[in-house]
């Protein structure tokens, strides 16, 4: 068993709140990613976990036992940094050994965990090799393999993977995950890049300026974002945020009014009921859609709003096309097929079923 829970922390850097009250449940086995711009405390919280930093208040628990002022050699838990911390005069056994030996294990012993993260690895041919001799990925897969040989309850990684190229980082990311389901340890692992937290993590943990902003799957994170700064952090490009207020005619229908061109669009029932029961007619929202959830035509089409080609980003795959709609421009993702001309007049519509609306004030979900 190895679950972390973090009860109300709080760690400070003389005026600075580098995290403020965070409270997080980590189960067992679990793969927990904590995402957010650089300076939003994940990495400090990671440290902390560790025993690396000690926090100002709270408490850290694993597996129900108290380890706030534990020293982070008594936690079972192994860290690997982003930039390695291999020693350079030691082979890639030294390296892997070198925590075995500190303990006093057997030399039979320490051979046989060696090997068997080696193997695990696939770096047993690399064995004798300094660390002068070996390519970004190697050296991140010596520094993986010397936390491996210890067994720990926890890893944990701080953007392990950051330094290498696109190439080596994409191979990576399916080897780490790899990692953690054969090795079965509770993983939190950090980075500021949406891509592998979304692709490696059981549940995302996004942070911004100190604060908890969201926990959930990946898919929740994406698909139910609770605030601006979530819908906007998470997606490649972010989600579309349009200006718009709640009115309500005189038969009691209640329409989005669009402030860049001055248009109003229908909504489903549920999302009318939604705005009445919490009082937001005549309150200013945003409508967040993402850039698959509209529809780009080239004909006039009811609902669709009046708009024009701006920006055509072709990106093989799939296109991204800005589209100008009155003072406001929107990014629509389209199929490669579809390259209009610089200025075509188009027509956009919304996914209804899969839009966002925001409070503009709180900039909370209303959802």
């Amino acid at each position: 068993m190895a679950e972390i829970v973090l009860e109300n922390i709080m760690k400070r850097f003389g005026s600075l709140v580098a995290v403020n009250d965070l409270n997080l449940d980590i189960k067992n086995k679990e793969f927990v990613v904590l995402l957010g711009p650089s300076g939003c405390g994940k990495t400090t919280t990671l440290r902390m976990i560790s025993g690396l930093e000690l926090p100002d208040e709270g408490k850290i628990l694993l597996d129900g036992e108290d380890v706030t002022f534990k020293r982070a050699s008594q936690r079972d838990i192994a860290f690997v940094f982003q930039l390695y911390a291999l020693y350079p005069l030691m082979t890639v056994y030294g390296n892997m050994s070198f925590p075995l030996r500190t303990q006093g294990y057997s030399k039979a012993k320490i051979n046989e965990e060696v090997n068997r993260a080696a193997e695990i690895l696939k770096i047993k041919h690399i064995l004798n090799k300094k660390p002068k001799e070996l390519a970004g990925g190697d050296m991140q897969r010596v520094a993986l393999g010397r936390a491996l040989v210890r067994r720990p309850k926890v890893f944990l990684l701080d953007e392990p993977i950051g330094t290498l190229d696109a190439k080596f980082r994409e191979e990576m990311r399916t080897e780490l995950k790899k990692l953690h389901v054969d090795v079965g340890a509770t993983t939190v692992y950090v980075t500021h890049d949406q891509i592998e937290a979304m692709s490696m993590g059981d549940k995302v943990v996004i942070m911004n300026k100190g604060l908890l902003q969201q926990v959930g799957t990946p898919q929740e994170i994406y698909n139910d974002p609770k605030n601006l700064f979530v819908a906007k952090f998470i997606g490649s490009p972010g989600m579309n945020f349009i200006n718009c207020t709640a009115v309500k005619n005189e038969s009691g229908k209640v329409y989005l009014k669009i402030a860049a061109v001055n248009d109003s669009i229908h909504i489903p029932e549920n999302l009318q009921i939604l705005i009445l029961d919490k009082n937001m007619v005549e309150k200013e929202l945003i409508l967040g859609v993402r850039p698959e959830d509209i529809s780009l035509e080239f004909k006039e089409k009811e609902d669709y709003i009046k708009s024009e080609v701006f920006i055509i980003e072709t990106l093989g795959s799939y296109n991204i096309i800005d589209i100008k709609m009155g003072i406001e421009t929107v990014k629509v993702r389209t199929l490669p097929v579809v390259v209009p001309d610089i200025g075509t007049k188009a027509f956009i519509g919304f996914d209804m079923q899969r839009i966002k609306l925001f409070d503009k004030e709180t900039e909370n979900s209303i959802m």
